[in-house]
């Protein structure tokens, strides 16, 4: 009798800790679906629809329209490029400079370390549009201050916010600046926790300050790195957005616009979808907005 009694307790036993980890999961996994997943789905599925956004609007099944119409404009192209340019540009920015920053300011004495880790993380906690701001004072061209050090060495100034072939490095600088701080730390952290034991016996062996670098901390860093490397491959060209808003508009003729900062103008800008457009009111220090109509060869329906 008593083995019989045990024997469901034991399967009930069983089949609580077989479920007890997804009801840990559950509103974790049901907050993604809702949040994330579900809306994901659904803006694939409104892409090939055409649709006003309006609740009580009919969609109308147009297929491949909208990409159609996306691929054809020469903007996109113009923006896809930009952002593998900012892509390519913010990696040392991002990844090369922190990781030597991290690597060589971890042998200093704690006080010299904290003090420059710290100079280097400020930018991190200034509000982007604020750091826009200060950086389009710096950068003017008639009276920013770093051309007029430019002039005080005999150079020329530079129209580092109008034109076009220097204006995307502007940005991907400021934006690399603002980011450092934060890679710095990471890399920092994940240096800290080496095990000095295998510095030591690399040491002890007679390794030099590089050999260490590159045979110990390198390859233990590596996840790390790989991590910033993946941060900045998929969210590099989206943190630059604020500085091409506040800086450039996008301009001078497209040549900062990238993917986000095109769908971003299209969305709230020309609001293809209902047939209106932004335009700037004449006086641009009233900073409003007025509406007017967009031809229909003109709209752009964006999934």
């Amino acid at each position: 009798m008593a083995l019989a009694s045990a024997a469901p307790k034991r399967l009930r036993r069983k089949s609580h800790a077989r479920w007890s980890p997804w009801l840990y999961l559950a509103p974790a996994l049901i907050t993604l679906v809702v949040w994330i997943y579900w809306p994901l789905v659904d803006a694939v599925r409104l892409s090939f629809y055409q649709w006003n956004m309006l609740p009580t609007s009919p969609q109308t099944f147009v297929g491949w329209e909208n990409y159609q119409r996306i691929f054809a404009l020469p903007k996109f192209w113009q923006a896809l490029r930009n952002t593998g340019i900012y892509v390519v540009g913010l990696l040392p920015l991002a990844v090369l400079i922190p990781l030597a920053i991290a690597i060589y300011t971890h042998d200093l004495p704690e006080r010299s370390r904290n003090i420059y880790r710290a100079i280097i993380f400020v930018p991190m906690i200034i509000a982007p549009v604020v750091a826009a701001a200060v950086w389009r004072w710096l950068l003017d061209p008639g009276y920013g201050l770093l051309n007029q050090m430019l002039k005080g060495l005999g150079l020329d100034s530079v129209k580092f916010l109008s034109d076009p072939k220097v204006t995307i490095w502007t940005v991907i600088a400021i934006t690399g600046w603002k980011l450092m701080g934060f890679s710095t730390l990471i890399l920092s952290a994940a240096n800290a926790n080496i095990n000095p034991s295998l510095i030591e016996a690399a040491r002890m062996d007679g390794a030099s300050r590089w050999e260490i670098i590159r045979d110990v901390r390198l390859p233990l860093l590596s996840s790390t790195v790989l991590f910033l490397v993946v941060m900045t491959i998929l969210l590099g060209a989206q943190w630059s957005f604020t500085y091409i808003n506040v800086l450039t508009g996008g301009g001078p003729l497209g040549a900062t616009t990238n993917i986000y900062y095109l769908l971003w103008d299209f969305g709230f800008h020309h609001v293809g979808g209902l047939g209106l457009g932004f335009r700037r009111h004449p006086f641009p220090r009233l900073r409003r907005h007025s509406l007017r109509a967009v031809p229909p060869d003109r709209q752009v329906f964006l999934p």
